[in-house]
């Protein structure tokens, strides 16, 4: 099994390389997440070790029981939605959080990151096609909602995410990761004194962190960008 996780993983990666070097970047830069929901332990433990980098997990007690079992050998992402009340587990859990949609959200999680004396890195999730079935802050409120981060020092506001409207083909998908750099770049434009530096330096690095995500959520693998060492990092 493991020769056949090793090859799936491979022909993954190529396929990464091959897009990078359509857009001019460097494939180490993206960082490839296996999406180990409803995945038995024993298989997430066999791609650890065919290669795989990082976990993504959606649901905060099923990662728990997940984590007991396997423990950190690579990083967790949390990239399903999150109930406030679940923000304890999560900062416990996970070293990244895709999914911060609101203040009262971040201002917990920042809480609680905060009583366990660490930081957790998080996206903050854009419902760029505005869709009432999905979770992410509305465009028109996301200024309003970076804005009240930069006070939460325990977070490490790493960049903006979105899932956008399902699509038949990449060409159709790219207007809306358009949108999530427009954002990006509206947000950035505003921020100049005070508070409002950190907002920009949070902005202006989160486009192509958005723009790696993938397209579905069906998939096993997902993508983001890794820039740790960028900006002020």
């Amino acid at each position: 099994m493991i020769q056949d996780i090793r090859a799936n993983l491979e022909a993954v990666h190529e396929r990464v390389a091959r897009a990078c070097e359509r857009a001019g970047r460097k494939p180490e830069d993206v960082l490839l997440i296996a999406v180990s929901k409803t995945v038995e332990t024993e298989r997430m433990r066999l791609a650890v070790a065919a290669g795989v980098q990082a976990l993504g997990e959606n649901r905060v007690q099923e990662a728990k029981d997940k984590v007991a079992t396997l423990g950190r050998p690579v990083p967790w992402h949390l990239i399903g939605s999150l109930q406030t009340n679940k923000a304890r587990d999560a900062v416990e859990l996970f070293d990244w959080i895709h999914s911060v949609d609101r203040e009262e959200l971040a201002r917990e999680l920042d809480r609680r990151a905060h009583q366990r004396e660490g930081r957790v890195k998080v996206l903050v999730q854009v419902n760029v096609g505005e869709e009432p079935q999905k979770g992410g802050v509305h465009p028109a409120e996301l200024k309003g909602l970076l804005e009240a981060m930069t006070a939460f020092s325990s977070l490490d506001v790493r960049g903006l995410m979105c899932i956008p409207p399902a699509a038949e083909t990449a060409e159709a998908s790219r207007p809306w990761f358009k949108r999530l750099r427009d954002l990006r770049d509206a947000a950035a434009h505003e921020a100049r004194t005070g508070d409002a530096n950190r907002l920009h330096r949070l902005v202006r690095r989160s486009h192509s962190q958005a723009l790696c995500n993938s397209r579905r959520r069906g998939i096993m693998y997902r993508k983001t960008q890794r820039r740790e060492d960028s900006d002020n990092d």
